[in-house]
């Protein structure tokens, strides 16, 4: 039976906020994989922006300008701080206006592309300085995402191939190099996430393959914890997860997460295994919608289809540090339809699954 170790996590959370407080542990040093800062504050709960950074880039000026941009929610949060929100966008601008030093990371052949993006960001940047000298907030908040939105565009144009090499034992198994886009469609609406190859390319690829296979369509929500998980992927029958008719065997995926710092994932082994009980997954559970793999209790590679998502609760799991950190495989985030997943429960159904982005970035496997 997979078992995401709930008892667990409620009789250790004292125990783990004590440690927490007693090794001085926060979030505000967390430095991503992209060797960027992020910006001082609160834990990141926003999957897009999780997502943003960690796209495998190394560009100072856009992760400042993406930064600036994501500091404007908190200090909107903060009492609205409109003088410090003021600050943030005057970077933003600053930023644009020099914007060598932003293209000097895209490939030539899109750098038509990316200087139409940072035209309209510009565009965008003004608009936005009007709008905070309006303080109206919820147009802040609109206009902001709008930009965030065009950022991250931009930010994918400076990936340049595929940053790392997967062991080749994963070679039989479906891979995504690069990021994919799944809209699944339920009895009570619809869920979009985007899936990370760039973290996680052997269970993002598992997850893809399934997807193009219509392997999830019609399966059941088999589990419906409330601020805790949503499951599903278990298809009828005995079987636990999926069974390739090409070789009449059981797919199992391993457990992989990648690590800030790290160039390429860690496989078969939880960061409480491994000893790095201070380090971070890039891909953290921090964010309502975090997408992840299950698996038996006593197998970490045992995976196989069933996924949950994440139904973050601040209280009962920290951002920033909680126990599913390094235990399960993180490989995506919901982008749209949160409010779906809130409705959702068990014996709701999935009624369809579709890959509507990025396709063309899953390998299919070498060997049988």
């Amino acid at each position: 039976m997979l078992n995401l170790l709930k008892s667990r996590l409620k009789n250790t959370l004292i125990t783990l906020l004590l440690v927490t407080l007693f090794l001085g542990i926060n979030t505000v040093g967390w430095t991503p994989y992209s060797s960027a800062g992020l910006p001082a504050g609160n834990a990141i709960t926003d999957g897009k922006a999780l997502l943003r950074y960690a796209l495998p880039i190394d560009n100072k000026p856009v992760r400042e300008l993406q930064a600036s941009l994501e500091d404007i929610s908190n200090q909107l949060r903060a009492n609205r701080r409109w003088g410090a929100v003021s600050k943030d966008v005057g970077k933003a601008s600053r930023i644009l206006n020099n914007p060598s030093q932003v293209l000097a990371s895209v490939p030539d052949e899109r750098k038509p592309k990316a200087e139409a993006l940072i035209s309209e960001l510009k565009s965008g940047v003004n608009e936005l300085q009007e709008l905070v000298q309006t303080k109206d907030k919820e147009q802040v908040k609109e206009k902001r995402a709008e930009l965030l939105n065009l950022v991250g565009e931009l930010e994918e144009l400076m990936v340049e191939g595929f940053p790392f090499e997967i062991p080749t034992e994963y070679s039989n198994l479906p891979q995504l190099k690069g990021r994919a886009t799944v809209e699944m469609k339920t009895n009570k609406g619809t869920v979009t996430l985007v899936v990370d190859g760039y973290s996680a390319p052997v269970t993002a690829g598992n997850f893809v393959d399934l997807v193009q296979r219509g392997f999830y369509n019609g399966l059941e929500f088999t589990r419906s914890e409330e601020s805790y998980v949503l499951q599903t992927g278990d298809p009828p029958g005995k079987e636990v997860g999926f069974v390739d008719p090409k070789t009449g065997k059981y797919r199992a995926v391993p457990l992989e997460y990648l690590v800030e710092g790290d160039k390429k994932p860690t496989y078969g082994i939880t960061l409480e295994e491994a000893g790095r009980y201070t380090d971070l997954p890039v891909l953290p559970f921090s964010a309502y919608g975090t997408v992840a793999m299950a698996r038996p209790e006593s197998d970490p590679n045992g995976g196989s289809s069933q996924f949950f998502f994440f139904l973050y609760e601040p209280e009962l799991t920290p951002a920033g540090r909680n126990l599913l950190d390094g235990r399960y495989s993180i490989f995506g985030y919901v982008i749209e339809g949160q409010e779906v997943l809130r409705e959702l429960k068990a014996g709701d159904k999935v009624e369809s699954a579709k890959v509507i982005k990025g396709l063309e970035n899953l390998v299919e496997p070498q060997q049988a």
